[in-house]
């Protein structure tokens, strides 16, 4: 790196700054393809949603998934990716007015829910067998429902510590044959090569067309509060941006 280059980083302590010292092999080059926005916006989602669809759980063509929250911006780019890799989507939205959303990147259905009640229409559009991966950081309320969702020896991918976790799981209680885990990003570039290796096929798609960032909201970074608030709120769909 030399300075003025545009660089990247996927996290950093202290980065609600104008100004921030950060390990060279933390950075990415960003291309000149690429404005400073949407690589900011598919750092940490976009590596994440490479993690949990082709190292978690390598999707394969015919697969079917289920993705929670599926207008976030992580849910976005999932969805996104299943769909590059020849999967299906079977997208949950907490409000109506994102499913049209989860449809434009490419979910085969939506099922509007915010309650936990969704199994038996992910069954039905199923015909009864269930999906061969759920993608659930929706907190305890979706934990028992994505349990049902999922066909015999399907894989459930639990992600996301913000909402907590199930309560204390009795591996014997479980309904059917699964694969259960916890998902971390990091696992995904716990070295410098693999970050740049992941971060560069992400941009390669992004370049191309073929994933696209949706940006929700910009904030200056003095209005880091409210973007928290509404971030915190359900209401928001994408990528929400500080700007220092």
């Amino acid at each position: 790196f030399k300075a003025g280059d545009r660089v990247a980083w996927v996290y950093a302590p202290g980065s609600y700054a104008e100004q921030i010292v950060i390990p060279a092999d933390a950075l990415v080059h960003i291309p000149d393809g690429i404005d400073d926005h949407t690589a900011a916006g598919v750092m940490m989602q976009g590596l994440t949603a490479s993690h949990f669809t082709t190292d978690f759980y390598p999707v394969q063509k015919g697969d079917v998934a289920l993705i929670h929250a599926a207008a976030g911006g992580l849910g976005l780019l999932m969805t996104q990716i299943v769909k590059l890799h020849g999967g299906r989507v079977i997208g949950r939205v907490s409000h109506e007015n994102k499913a049209a959303i989860a449809r434009q990147a490419g979910a085969d259905h939506v099922i509007v829910d915010h309650e936990g009640n969704f199994a038996d229409e992910v069954l039905r559009l199923t015909n009864g067998l269930g999906v061969d991966v759920v993608y659930d950081g929706s907190g305890p309320v979706t934990f028992n429902g994505s349990l049902a969702s999922l066909r015999r020896s399907g894989t459930f991918c639990w992600y996301g510590p913000v909402l907590g976790g199930p309560d204390a799981l009795d591996i014997m209680s479980l309904p059917k044959s699964i694969k259960i885990g916890y998902a971390v990003f990091m696992d995904h570039i716990h070295t410098p090569d693999l970050l740049r290796q992941h971060t560069g096929q992400l941009f390669d798609w992004v370049i191309s067309g073929k994933l696209k960032v949706r940006i929700g909201g910009v904030y200056p970074l003095a209005d880091a509060a409210r973007a928290h608030t509404d971030m915190e709120s359900r209401t928001t769909t994408g990528k929400l941006l500080l700007i220092p």
